[in-house]
């Protein structure tokens, strides 16, 4: 038996998925549940850094001696949130709104050791400056990508990378969801060490 904690992803998101598997670590990941709604009064980066403690919290009863990744992110406009859209239409709305802006995500990591009770938890923001577009660019690009269970709905490793003008940030893939920079330091602080 080894004293080398598993890791596990706290997240049915593909995306992640993906991007943890660029570190080359060992991982496995499960869905957790919990109520994502924000509370009365908290601004969106408090919101996911909770949510992203609450989704590692959530999983860490079945998961001894394990260090948990969570996750979470909105996409902000001023001071408006841009949720998942979940709909084409609310989809079309939310690329309507961004057209011409700076939109800035947020994205919570948390890092909980199940061993030890400690948790590590910090926001990563990311800035995109959206193009000025078209209705017509916007229906297309919808229709194409689907991109109904994504925060400001579009999916920036795949087409919707032809929506920006520019963008600005420590770490790419903190856009995707997952800011691996960010994470990595967790893993350091935890004793994890990476395979280079």
């Amino acid at each position: 038996m080894t004293d080398t904690p598993a890791l596990l992803l706290a997240s049915s998101s593909p995306f992640r998925r993906q991007l943890l598997d660029k570190l080359g670590l060992d991982f496995i990941h499960q869905s957790p549940d919990i109520d994502e709604s924000p509370l009365a009064g908290e601004s969106p980066r408090e919101m996911v850094m909770r949510l992203a403690l609450n989704k590692a919290s959530a999983l860490a009863g079945d998961h001894p001696n394990t260090l948990i990744i969570g996750s979470d992110q909105v996409a902000v406009i001023g001071d408006q949130v841009l949720g998942k859209p979940g709909t084409r239409e609310k989809a079309i709305d939310q690329l309507t709104s961004a057209s011409g802006q700076k939109v800035t995500f947020l994205t919570g990591l948390c890092l909980l050791n199940t061993a030890t009770g400690r948790s590590q938890v910090a926001c990563d923001p990311f800035h995109v400056q959206f193009r000025t577009l078209r209705p017509e660019q916007i229906e297309r690009y919808v229709d194409a990508e689907q991109p109904l269970n994504c925060a400001g709905s579009f999916k920036s490793e795949g087409l919707g990378i032809v929506l920006f003008k520019a963008m600005e940030g420590r770490d790419p893939n903190t856009l995707v969801g997952l800011p691996l920079i960010l994470l990595t330091e967790f893993l350091a602080a935890e004793g994890l060490s990476l395979p280079l």
